[in-house]
């Protein structure tokens, strides 16, 4: 089967350059954050992950619940993406993610489902499963 989409974005100069997609849309300065010791003042690349991550869970949230009794309507969800960088144990870094997953109109157990199933079918959850420790947690609204 070949691919439902492709992107490509360029990356110059690491945590203190640019990120620019093929098509321009995205076009964006980098900075290493105060926190790891640099200036600040633009994203890095945790806020990205955090974004993209978050924008593709919420979508797989709608999508799992569009044969369900419990459909889930766009403005009934909101998802939360934090990314933490943490050093491992060989000199290197990994990533930590929580999503924060609130869902309007079910209750917290139908929630709960509707989370389990969305992290099932939503591409960056597949993508770092076995690699990256993520913690969903559900609220109801």
């Amino acid at each position: 089967m070949g691919h439902l989409y492709t992107t490509k974005v360029t990356a110059i100069g690491g945590r203190s350059g640019t990120v620019r997609s093929e098509d321009g849309i995205l076009d964006l300065q980098l900075a290493m954050p105060k926190e790891l010791g640099g200036k600040g003042g633009a994203t890095n690349p945790e806020q990205l992950f955090a974004a993209g991550y978050a924008a593709c869970f919420e979508n797989a949230v709608i999508h799992v619940t569009r044969v369900q009794a419990d459909r889930v309507r766009d403005e009934d969800v909101e998802v939360t993406g934090e990314v933490g960088l943490l050093p491992d144990d060989r000199g290197g870094f990994r990533l930590a993610v929580t999503l924060g997953i609130a869902i309007t109109g079910v209750d917290q157990a139908a929630a709960e489902k509707i989370v389990q199933a969305a992290h099932a079918v939503c591409p960056y959850s597949n993508a770092v499963k076995g690699n990256i420790d993520v913690q969903l947690d559900v609220t109801t609204r």
